[in-house]
């Protein structure tokens, strides 16, 4: 989704990669869109609506949803691309688990440091980088669970008043603690909406008032 940003992403999904032959994987179209709308409205994509989640639900829905991840990985095909340039199954996870990690690292700067300002993260360069489309899917679901309980625990031991720490991207869009994990919920649903999971916190897909 939009910029992301994180030090240290370089650490994740090490283990057990063949590095590609470039001409057999088509590049994907980077996407370079501004998400911050996903705060105000609800998505018309995935049909999750930010305004209407609860947060205090947000760790939970994060550990169900990373174990739904971990289903999906252990079914077959999916290291294949539904097209020839949109992420598989297995890309997709790789993507989800880094925004995991992504996302503790930021509340973590937010929690700790005043109005921080977030190094810039090229999401689709670390796909490349990173080789997503040869990692493990067994080790990938083990990773993707350990960082989304890691940022569940995160958000878990947030108090009150730190809610309203803020912290802000490069470009300028501003966050508070409770308004980034709102952001983050989108981006864990809209995700696994890309891939045909359903797990939309129900209060949050809902439509109406």
């Amino acid at each position: 989704m939009s910029v992301l940003s994180t030090r240290g992403v370089s650490r994740v999904g090490q283990t057990g990669r063949v590095r590609p032959d470039p001409s057999e994987i088509a590049p994907i179209e980077p996407d370079t869109k501004d998400w911050t709308w996903a705060l105000q409205r609800e998505c018309p994509d995935c049909g999750f609506d930010a305004q209407r989640l609860d947060v205090e639900e947000l760790p939970q829905l994060l550990r169900d949803h990373a174990l739904a991840w971990g289903e999906l990985l252990a079914r077959p095909g999916v290291t294949e691309r539904p097209a020839p340039d949109v992420w598989s199954p297995l890309e997709y996870a790789c993507h989800v688990r880094d925004v995991h990690l992504l996302f503790d690292e930021r509340v973590a700067l937010m929690l700790h440091e005043v109005d921080p300002e977030f190094a810039d993260w090229d999401q689709d360069a670390t796909a490349v980088a990173e080789d997503y489309y040869h990692q493990d899917p067994a080790t990938v679901a083990l990773e993707l669970v350990a960082a989304a309980g890691a940022v569940a625990g995160r958000y878990a031991a947030v108090t009150g008043d730190q809610r309203a720490r803020r912290g802000r991207r490069s470009d300028g869009s501003e966050f508070t603690v409770e308004s980034i994990s709102r952001y983050h919920a989108h981006d864990m649903v809209h995700h696994a909406h890309d891939v045909g999971l359903d797990v939309a916190p129900e209060g949050a897909s809902e439509t109406g008032a």
